[in-house]
């Protein structure tokens, strides 16, 4: 994952649950860079995950909304395709039951 930092303005929807109360202190963007470093495959488990298509997806789509969040559509674009291009039709279709 690229290096981002946060340094976007805080949301204006509150949220209200006493177990996200220290979300409330994040901007947007910050939560989706807490959210891409969580979905990140680190190197202890890429040969592991490599070959897992929903979390290569998962991984790259959130990369893609930092980006989107960042004003860098390009960037964003770029990854939004590579998440849709591993997820196959096979595996969207058995989970639509």
């Amino acid at each position: 994952m690229p290096n981002i930092s946060a340094n976007s303005t805080h949301s204006q929807n509150k949220l209200t649950s006493p177990d996200t109360i220290k979300l409330q202190d994040l901007s947007t963007l910050e939560m989706a860079i807490a959210l891409a470093q969580r979905l990140a495959i680190t190197e202890k488990d890429w040969h592991k995950l490599k070959s897992n298509r929903p979390a290569r997806a998962a991984e790259q789509a959130a990369s893609a909304l930092v980006f989107l969040l960042k004003d860098m559509p390009e960037e964003a674009l770029i990854r939004f395709q590579q998440a849709s291009g591993s997820v196959s039709y096979t595996h969207l279709r058995a989970h639509e039951t």
